[in-house]
């Protein structure tokens, strides 16, 4: 089958999270990289896609003359990537969407719910997919443990522990002018009012309702900006109540030093527990109550279906971040292609609008609650 065509608005030089993108799109030679409006400014965003190879002709100023002119062209994108900073993600996903291009959007959705619900409606009315790209969902391990509390294997969930530390943000590195990650992650003007909850605590909020089937009801948050003259939070501490009866507790941390990348999570239930480690995330723990502790390893004995569908190499063999985030493009070509068909996509294991929407809810609870004294406030 020919690769599917795709474009990326951001993700230009100096940017991360672009880079990630593309090596994810490359893993399964799913997709070819085409087209890009890879900066804010047209001869930066032509810079990085002549360093990229991409054509003269098809390296945009602009998303909007991106979005007209691969529309209009026979050989034109059929997919595109939006890697910028939150404020930059409605306009170019409803400009593609409008198009009949396939938008793969990283996270959080938008930087406000008025952009969130404008999006949302976009997508509605679309005949184009919307993916978002909440990558640790496509981790092995998560697939299995995601399919084991569906299974009935925990019996009915009681508590779900999630945690996202990390501590590149412990000093005020935005003020220095030389960190561009930091400088708009902690401007609420491009970020939204969120900043370490919006960041990583909308991962954290995600994976736990991905993998224990729960959705969060309420929630009471105390919302910290330790670093003087921070704009944003740079630490959460949340009880969480799920629908259901479940309760749960979230922290995320960018100011924690020791941690890394440091993503965790634990979910028991009345017959057994799980446990599972981000920087660790080949192996899952599986308690039975009152039975050992059981280690289950990515493609190893005891590896579902639903786990070794997503699992590249043998056990033993590391697989991590970028093999996961290649699963979200791996599952996204998947449906592009169903869609192409004519056929309706499986959708199921993608995070979509859906899940967009509710990572801004849960964001916009956190800071109602925090600004209330840590009052409980529904989602």
């Amino acid at each position: 089958m020919d690769k599917i065509r795709l474009g990326m608005v951001g993700g230009g030089k100096d940017a991360f999270i672009g880079g990630v993108h593309r090596i994810a799109a490359r893993i399964d030679g799913e997709f070819d990289l085409v087209a890009g409006a890879l900066s804010s400014t047209p001869e930066k965003s032509r810079d990085s896609g002549q360093a990229l190879g991409l054509a003269a002709d098809r390296c945009y100023g602009s998303y909007e003359d991106m979005a007209e002119a691969e529309a209009n062209r026979p050989d034109g994108i059929q997919a595109v990537a939006i890697v910028t900073p939150n404020h930059m993600h409605a306009g170019p996903a409803m400009a593609f969407l409008k198009r009949g291009i396939h938008v793969i959007c990283d996270k959080p959705l938008t930087a406000t719910m008025d952009q969130a619900e404008e999006l949302a409606k976009a997508v509605h009315d679309a005949k184009a997919l919307f993916i978002l790209t909440h990558n640790y969902t496509g981790y092995p391990m998560i697939r299995q443990a995601r399919a084991m509390i569906a299974a009935g294997d925990l019996g009915d969930l009681r508590i779900v522990q999630v945690e996202y530390p990390q501590d590149w943000l412990t000093e005020a590195v935005e003020q220095s002018g030389g960190n561009k990650q930091a400088e708009w992650r902690t401007d609420p003007e491009r970020s939204g009012a969120g900043g370490c909850i919006g960041d990583i605590g909308t991962h954290a909020h995600n994976l736990a309702c991905f993998v224990s089937g729960l959705k969060v009801e309420s929630l009471a948050a105390d919302l910290q900006s330790f670093v003087p003259g921070r704009r944003v939070d740079d630490n959460a501490h949340m009880l969480l109540r799920f629908i259901g009866g479940a309760r749960g507790m979230l922290w995320s941390s960018q100011v924690a030093p020791g941690n890394e990348n440091a993503l965790r999570l634990r979910v028991y239930g009345e017959k057994g527990g799980l446990e599972w480690a981000q920087e660790d995330p080949n192996y899952l723990w599986f308690t039975p109550f009152g039975h050992p502790k059981r280690l289950l390893t990515r493609g190893g004995s005891g590896a579902q279906d639903t786990a070794n569908a997503v699992t590249r190499t043998p056990g033993g063999h590391p697989e991590g971040y970028l093999e996961g985030f290649a699963n979200i493009y791996a599952g996204a070509a998947s449906a592009i292609r169903a869609a192409q068909a004519g056929e309706s996509p499986d959708l199921s294991l993608l995070p979509g609008i859906d899940a967009g929407i509710d990572g801004m809810r849960f964001i916009a609870a956190a800071i109602r609650s925090s600004q209330d004294n840590a009052a409980w406030v529904t989602l």
